[in-house]
């Protein structure tokens, strides 16, 4: 069967071409994948090419499919999976496998599985893991940020607090506690903000930081104190810029505690110094961004970590569990993904879009890979409408759900495009 994608063949070597995929075994699912949203690990994979961890040292003769955030429709069932799966129906999967002890992983790994093309083969260890899910969700886009919104839910499941008397952790954020959100109004920030928000063992006070004015008013816009409020949490967006001393700022916020509960964003040194500086007895910072600098390091205060107990955990990737969990609370609307998202493209705008990642402004990028579509912003389907009606009822329709893209937004694409 032909199919079309984006393919890596090295570092700074990425290919929108079309290629031929084998039959499927009896182990093996054919899909057509829908979305796709594009993660800035993707890049990362883009400028390591072979010295990348999950990337094969045969990339260059046989190159690997990029994209891992992706959704879609089952095409074809082998015959081992018959019964459990069926043509037709959607799906959502989970990148992170780790099967066996194999780093290998969809976008980074396979040459015939991954999310920037039109069809993929799914191979027999990701349904013997139970990574292949079913989707009944509306959408395909927010199958597809379920996986980053994973992310964020695993963070916070892994985020932690001790107690000296029994030596037990107690894990998720302190309720009722002081939780700062360092370099938090792009995309996983925003993610972060609204997972918060459905705690049940929520914290007091949330902090989110953004040296972007633009990023600040545009998360203000999405997720208002007000909003945070009627859920029982204080809300506070902070430009450091703005501080004649960030660090004063932020503790003046806690009264001088500190914080239970710090989430970095951004892997930036003196930010996740400051975010250590900033803990308070107990505390506990996850240093979530990660680095492409495999020597980046930061200096911490181990005074603090032996006589306050503040500690610092790293998180990447969500679990299945945390996948589930966030495509139900996305599904039952207590979620936003589309928080997220700023762009939306096709297929042919995957490779620039991928290449130029870090400059790009705004926040995710998704992709629809069953057609050819200009990376647009939403914030620029306004203007665009005026010459382009396509542009024009995508423009009414996401000003209709508060400026985010959404699942009618998404049908106009696919009628538009004969996409069925």
């Amino acid at each position: 069967m032909r199919s079309k994608g984006v393919r890596l063949y090295g570092a700074y070597d990425i290919r929108l071409e079309e290629f031929d995929l084998p039959p499927i075994r009896d182990d093996e699912i054919l899909v057509r994948v829908m979305s796709d949203s594009i993660c800035m690990s993707t890049y990362k994979l883009l400028v390591q090419g072979k010295a990348h961890k999950r990337c094969p040292s045969n990339v260059d003769t046989h190159p690997v499919i990029i994209g891992h955030e992706f959704a879609g429709d089952i095409v074809k069932v082998g015959k081992k999976w018959l019964g459990e799966f069926a043509p037709g129906e959607k799906f959502a999967q989970q990148p992170a496998l780790n099967y066996k002890g194999s780093l290998a992983s969809p976008g980074y790994s396979y040459e015939y599985f991954g999310g920037a093309c039109t069809y993929c083969v799914v191979p027999p260890e990701v349904m013997e893991l139970g990574y292949l899910l079913h989707y009944d969700g509306e959408s395909y886009f927010e199958a597809s940020l379920g996986e980053p919104m994973s992310c964020v839910v695993g963070g916070y499941h892994d985020i932690y607090h001790t107690d000296r008397h029994s030596h037990e952790h107690t894990m998720g954020v302190k309720e009722g506690g002081s939780l700062l959100i360092m370099g938090g109004c792009g995309p996983m920030g925003l993610g972060a903000i609204e997972y918060a928000l459905t705690l049940e063992k929520k914290p007091g006070m949330i902090v989110v930081t953004d040296l972007s004015g633009e990023r600040i008013a545009r998360a203000r816009q999405l997720i208002p104190e007000s909003r945070a409020a009627a859920h029982g949490i204080r809300l506070t967006y902070i430009n450091p810029s703005e501080c004649p001393d960030e660090f004063t700022r932020l503790m003046e916020l806690t009264g001088g505690k500190g914080y239970d509960d710090v989430f970095v964003y951004n892997s930036i040194r003196s930010l996740a110094e400051l975010g250590d500086r900033l803990l308070g007895f107990d505390g506990c910072m996850n240093f979530f961004s990660g680095p492409m600098d495999k020597g980046f390091s930061a200096t911490i205060n181990l005074y603090n970590c032996h006589y306050s107990s503040t500690h610092i955990i790293g998180t990447t990737g969500g679990s299945t569990g945390d996948l589930k969990e966030a495509i139900r609370l996305a599904a039952e609307g207590k979620i936003r993904p589309a928080v997220m998202v700023t762009h939306v493209g096709g297929m042919d705008s995957i490779v620039e879009t991928t290449k130029n990642l870090p400059s790009l402004p705004g926040g995710k990028k998704l992709t629809y890979t069953q057609f050819d579509m200009p990376l647009t912003a939403i914030a620029d389907f306004r203007e665009k409408g005026k010459t382009d009606p396509l542009f024009a009822r995508l423009a009414d329709c996401c000003d209709a759900h508060s400026g985010l893209w959404n699942s009618e937004a998404e049908d106009i694409l696919f009628r538009h495009f004969g996409v069925a």
